[in-house]
C-alpha cells in the first residue's frame, strides 16, 4: 500500500531542521568550546545580547530532541509494528540496517569534512540497536524502555557529579577556557582550509567520545517515538488530545521558565564568563530535563493545532521537512562557505545579531528550494540517494493519514 504522509510530521520536522541551524550555526563559528555563544562583553549590542538569551533559552536541546523522537516513530511506520510475518519481518530488519549502515557513512563524511557536530553518526549508532525491535510485541519494548530509563538516571547522575566539578573550576581554569574558546574562534573564522580541518577533526573526535553520555538519552527518545506510533498519539493526535494538552502545560509551567532560566545564565556566561560560568554550568544541568521537556511542548502545540493552522503552517515547512536530510547538510555546506576562513570568512566580523540573521536567510532560501525541489520530485536529493542506496522501498509501510 501506499505510504501516506502526514502534513503534521513533515511540518514539524520542517521546523526542527531550521531550529537546529539557529543553534549549530554558534559551533561554526566559535567551535566546541566550554561557551557555546563566545563572549559577547557587557557593552554589546541589545541585539546580539537578546539572540543570545533566545537561542538558549527557545532552541538549544530544544530541536534535536524532536528529531530523535521522528527518528523512532519512523521506524515503526517504516517496519510496520508487529503486522509482518517472520521472513518479510527479518528482511525488513536487513532492509533497515542497511539504511543505518548508509547513514553512519553519511555521519561520518559530514563530521569529518564539514560539521563537527554531527548527530548523523550518533543517530546510526542507535539505529543498529533499534533494528533488534524490529516485530517485538510492545510490552517487550516497554521493559527495553524501563532499562533505558534506569542508564539515563544513572548518566544524570555522573553528569551532576561533572556539573559539580564545573562549578568549583578555578579562576585560571576558566581563563584558559575563554582563551581556548578566543583560539578556535580564530582557527574557524580566520584559518586556512587545512588548519580549519585539523581543528574540525579533532572536535568531531571529542564529540563522539562524549557521544557514550549521549547516546541513552536518544535511544530514550527514539522508543518515545515508536510508543507514539504504537499508541497512535503521533499517528492519530485528534484521539489523544487530552494527553496532548497535560504534555503542553507541563511545557509551559515547568518547561518555559527553566529555558529561561538557562538563557539569562547562558546570557550572563556569554557576558562574563568570570562570574557567569558557574550558574551557566548548573543551570545547564538542569537543561538536559527542562530542554526536552520544552521539545514535547512544541510537539504538543502542533498536535493540538487546528487543521487550518496546520494547512497554513505545512505551506512553508512540510517541504523542509520531507527533504530534511537534504536541508541538514546543504546548512552545514552554506555555514562553512559563509562563516568560516576557507570560505567567506563572515564569521570573523559579523556580530551575534547578525550570524542569526544569515541563519535566517539560510531558512528562506531553503523554504523556496525545498517548495520548488518536491513539487517535481519524490524526495530531496540526499533522501533519493539513501533509498537507492539501501533498496528503503522494500520496507513494509503504512503511515497513516492525519
Amino acid at each position: 500500500m501506499k505510504a501516506v504522509r502526514s502534513a503534521r510530521v513533515d511540518t514539524l520536522r520542517g521546523i526542527a531542521v531550521f531550529g537546529i541551524l539557529l543553534v549549530n550555526v554558534w559551533g561554526f563559528t566559535y567551535g566546541s568550546g566550554l561557551s557555546r555563544y563566545g563572549m559577547i562583553g557587557e557593552h554589546a549590542a541589545l541585539a546580539d545580547k537578546l539572540v543570545v538569551f533566545l537561542v538558549a533559552a527557545f532552541a538549544e536541546q530544544k530541536f534535536y530532541p524532536i528529531f530523535a523522537f521522528l527518528f523512532g516513530a519512523s521506524f515503526a511506520l517504516q517496519t510496520g509494528g508487529r503486522r509482518a510475518p517472520g521472513a518479510q519481518r527479518d528482511n525488513i530488519r536487513m532492509t533497515y540496517l542497511r539504511r543505518v549502515a548508509w547513514l553512519l557513512g553519511c555521519g561520518l563524511l559530514h563530521g569529518t569534512l564539514l560539521w563537527f557536530g554531527d548527530i548523523l553518526t550518533v543517530y546510526a549508532v542507535c539505529g543498529f540497536w533499534l533494528a533488534t525491535q524490529t516485530g517485538r510485541r510492545l510490552a517487550d519494548i516497554a521493559v527495553a524502555l524501563r532499562w533505558v530509563v534506569a542508564l539515563n538516571v544513572a548518566v544524570t547522575l555522573f553528569m551532576a557529579y561533572i556539573t559539580y566539578v564545573l562549578m568549583t573550576l578555578t579562576p585560571d581554569a576558566i581563563a584558559w577556557g575563554v582563551g581556548e574558546g578566543a583560539r578556535a574562534h580564530a582557527v574557524y573564522s580566520q584559518g586556512s582550509l587545512m588548519e580549519i580541518a585539523h581543528e574540525r577533526l579533532a572536535d568531531f573526535w571529542s564529540n563522539l567520545a562524549n557521544a557514550a553520555f549521549f547516546v541513552p538519552k536518544v535511544v530514550l527518545l527514539f522508543l518515545m517515538g515508536v510508543f507514539s506510533v504504537r499508541l497512535g498519539w503521533l499517528t492519530h493526535p485528534q484521539r489523544h488530545r487530552a494527553l496532548w494538552r497535560k504534555v503542553l502545560l507541563a511545557a509551559l509551567w515547568v518547561g518555559v521558565p527553566l529555558n529561561l532560566w538557562w538563557g539569562w545564565a547562558a546570557l550572563r556566561d556569554a557576558v562574563d564568563p568570570m562570574t557567569g560560568a558557574p550558574l551557566a554550568a548548573f543551570v545547564s544541568m538542569l537543561l538536559e530535563v527542562a530542554g526536552p521537556l520544552q521539545a514535547a511542548g512544541y510537539v504538543a502545540a502542533l498536535m493540538c493545532a487546528s487543521e487550518p493552522v496546520v494547512a497554513t503552517l505545512a505551506q512553508w515547512f512540510a517541504a523542509v521537512g520531507r527533504m530534511a536530510l537534504t536541508n541538514y547538510l546543504m546548512q552545514s555546506v552554506l555555514c562553512d562557505l559563509l562563516l568560516q576562513g576557507a570560505g567567506f570568512g563572515l564569521g570573523a566580523v559579523l556580530s551575534h545579531g547578525a550570524l542569526v540573521g544569515v541563519c535566517v536567510l539560510i531558512m528562506i532560501g531553503q523554504v523556496l528550494l525545498s517548495r520548488w525541489w518536491m513539487r517535481r520530485h519524490r524526495h530531496g536529493p540526499a533522501e533519493t540517494l539513501w533509498r537507492r542506496f539501501t533498496g528503503s522501498s522494500t520496507l513494509w509501510k503504512k503511515q497513516s493519514p492525519q
